[in-house]
């Protein structure tokens, strides 16, 4: 993957992946054997060329390995090709994934040019359209992608699910003898959809290698129970993400304990973390999170990992906290250079520890790490490089030092030699 903080699999053999037909999005590989994807999406008006390209290519360089953007008017469909040639440019190579919902057959069909220039579409089902409007309109979309050769998510979402399919599993229902709860009927719903759709998308020419599928939810519990019906009754790619998901901890939290549990169980290809973001915050919060929900797990190593304690009474000083939070910043800031000339970097471990109690153990587990002094300690930071200590620093500059002596570890270490 030639991405800006490209990523490398781990080794996840302890968890089954769950087999799915891989489907390449541009330069991208979703499904099969490949890394899991990490996904996000804009939130501006992508008619304004200028701010769309500036916020991919944000969220790009962040590590978005996909990227969707809204095409819901005239505008925004002339817009995707000039924010195309703008990104590429500027050797952003991002795929584009067009978001569509009510108008869509008329934006691809009238902007060709548009449609071309996407990497992959998305269609709702539940809002292509009523009746038999529905059906031309889904099958106008499939057979565009299917001219241009491009993949298709179709994405079912609670929020949008298509009501006339869950009157007619209603009906059905009240026809059992045992007749299953209103929420057990939302759930079928969801994944019928999903997969009556992918069906008609095969049967108009689509191949199984074009189609990815979602089924969003906005509860835990519904998100893990759908994807573990859709992935037991089918092997198309799933993208994952809990719908609104909120702001803050919030949405962190409950994307986290959705997506988990269903990454543990082998289910997923893509993910997408659906922050509300905080008012003046940056897009790319949510990118961020996935490639920790991944990396937390073991299923990819997207940068160094930064070991720090909680601190306790026994660090009544900030100054570690302080320390963690600048080398963790200083990893982040380095790695669009560090993982073309460092291969490997990404795997490496780094600890600030605060105190004498855990301290020179975690040190010694991790690549590179020290141990700062806490309170009535003596005013000394031994450094610990693959679990021997090296030297010990003190003064007022512990910081800078420490953080020379990670750079060359890592020239030392991951430096490539001819």
């Amino acid at each position: 993957m030639s991405k800006y903080l490209e990523a490398r699999p781990l080794n996840d053999s302890l968890i089954q992946r769950h087999p799915t037909t891989p489907v390449v999005v541009g330069d991208i590989v979703v499904g099969g054997d490949s890394p899991i994807v990490v996904q996000s999406m804009t939130n501006t008006d992508t008619a304004d060329v200028e701010a769309t390209t500036r916020q991919v290519a944000q969220l790009a360089r962040a590590g978005s390995e996909l990227v969707r953007i809204t095409v819901n008017t005239e505008e925004a469909a002339r817009a995707v090709l000039l924010i195309r040639e703008k990104l590429d440019a500027m050797g952003v190579d991002v795929p584009l994934i067009g978001d569509f919902h009510f108008n869509g057959h008329k934006l691809l069909g009238k902007h060709p040019l548009c449609a071309e220039a996407l990497a992959k579409y998305r269609i709702n089902p539940g809002n292509v359209g009523r009746g038999k409007k529905k059906d031309e309109q889904f099958a106008t979309m499939i057979e565009i992608a299917c001219r241009h050769e491009k993949p298709v998510r179709i994405g079912v979402n609670w929020g949008s699910l298509d009501q006339e399919l869950v009157v007619r599993l209603m009906d059905d229902n009240k026809q059992r003898p045992d007749p299953k709860d209103s929420q057990d009927i939302i759930h079928e719903a969801m994944v019928t959809s999903a997969l009556e759709n992918a069906a008609r998308a095969e049967e108009l020419g689509l191949g199984s290698d074009k189609i990815i599928l979602s089924v969003k939810m906005s509860g835990v519990q519904d998100l893990v129970a759908v994807y573990q019906t859709l992935a037991e009754r089918c092997h198309y790619a799933p993208h994952l993400g809990l719908t609104e998901a909120g702001m803050g901890a919030k949405g962190i939290v409950a994307s986290t304990a959705a997506l988990a549990v269903l990454l543990q169980q082998g289910i997923g290809d893509t993910i997408r973390i659906s922050l509300t973001p905080e008012p003046g915050a940056s897009r790319t919060q949510e990118v961020l999170v996935a490639q920790e929900i991944l990396q937390s797990m073991g299923l990819r190593s997207f940068m160094p990992s930064v070991v720090s304690c909680p601190g306790c009474g026994r660090t009544s000083s900030d100054y570690f906290q302080k320390l963690a939070q600048d080398i963790q910043a200083y990893l982040r800031e380095q790695m669009p250079v560090w993982h073309k000339r460092y291969p490997g970097v990404e795997e490496m471990t780094v600890a600030v520890m605060g105190c004498v109690v855990n301290g020179p153990g975690e040190s010694k587990h991790a690549n590179i790490g020290i141990s700062l002094p806490g309170t009535g300690e003596r005013p000394v930071a031994p450094v610990y490089v693959d679990g021997e200590k090296t030297v010990t620093l003190k003064g007022d500059h512990i910081a800078e030092e420490f953080q020379e002596l990670v750079n060359n570890y890592v020239t030392k270490k991951y430096g490539q030699t001819s």
